[in-house]
């Protein structure tokens, strides 16, 4: 056993099986569902499909992020254990969750003068966050320590790319992100907006796409600009989707096939329960390692 955790929040959007597979602890993120309360668990309380298909239905939903005295509880555990922690958070430029967990550090460092405890904004979200977290696991494993792990997290972080499509505007004009004749002419064009993460974790509109089938190519395409190594890209991607598996696997069958030397398959994941709050269902995003992000 390590001396010390890789730790994170459930919207790193990876399966339960692979957090434990890969030793990654997690604590949960809150949403409510026509005002009954759950857990951001991995699925685990409502599956994935019921949770979109409830806002389909019309179900309104509301996240909340993690308070200080819930990081507190959830870092004392292990540092009672006599475990050093190194807790990589959602992205500041989306959740004030990493502010919390920062608050809860210092608390935790008094309590626990003995221990090392680390946390860093990811300035990224869903399997992005995910696939950072899972590359610490690979260091990890082949020997680093967690001063160098915290050092390589933030000097790598922006490194992560994350780019985002939509299908469905429907929860975009709801959530306020889009105006109601915006959605409205979006919808009637077949528009699908194409975003990403900027150097902030901000999300940001880059593009507007007419028709998903180009939307497609042109995500693929933007892997092709901003990939280490352009179409020699030789690490991991993964892909996250918000109930339109078939979407994500066409973008999954196009990556593999453009990128021959890619890690592995390209992996799919669920857009959990707190993103997929504010995005809806139709959601596409694409993850992969590169140039520094610096807009």
């Amino acid at each position: 056993m390590n001396n010390f955790i890789l730790s994170c929040c459930s919207t790193a959007d990876l399966a339960k099986e692979h957090l434990e597979r890969r030793d990654i602890s997690y604590i949960c993120m809150h949403f409510s569902l026509d005002g009954t309360e759950y857990l951001d668990d991995l699925g685990q309380s409502i599956p994935f499909d019921q949770f979109y298909q409830a806002m389909v239905d019309g179900a309104e939903t509301k996240t909340s992020q993690i308070n200080i005295a819930e990081f507190l509880d959830y870092f004392t555990k292990f540092l009672e254990q006599g475990r050093d922690i190194l807790h990589i958070s959602l992205s500041s430029g989306i959740s004030g969750t990493y502010h919390s967990a920062q608050n809860a550090a210092m608390i935790a460092r008094e309590r626990f003068p003995e221990r090392k405890i680390y946390v860093v904004d990811s300035l990224g979200a869903s399997s992005g966050y995910g696939l950072i977290m899972d590359t610490l696991a690979d260091l990890r494993d082949g020997g680093m320590d967690i001063e160098a792990l915290y050092h390589w997290a933030e000097a790598h972080k922006l490194h992560l790319h994350h780019w985002f499509f939509s299908s469905d505007l429907t929860f975009y004009v709801k959530g306020g992100r889009i105006s109601k004749t915006a959605g409205m002419l979006g919808s009637v064009l077949s528009i699908c907006p194409l975003l990403n993460m900027d150097q902030l974790g901000r999300l940001i509109p880059r593009a507007k796409i007419r028709t998903k089938r180009r939307v497609i190519h042109e995500i693929v395409d933007r892997m092709e600009t901003y990939a280490e190594n352009g179409l020699h890209y030789d690490g991991k991607c993964f892909i996250s989707q918000s109930a339109c598996y078939d979407d994500a696997r066409d973008v999954a069958d196009l990556v593999e096939e453009r990128f021959p030397q890619l890690n592995g398959k390209v992996l799919i994941n669920h857009v959990g329960t707190t993103i997929g709050s504010h995005t809806g269902p139709g959601t596409v995003a694409l993850f992969f390692w590169g140039e520094e992000r610096t807009e």
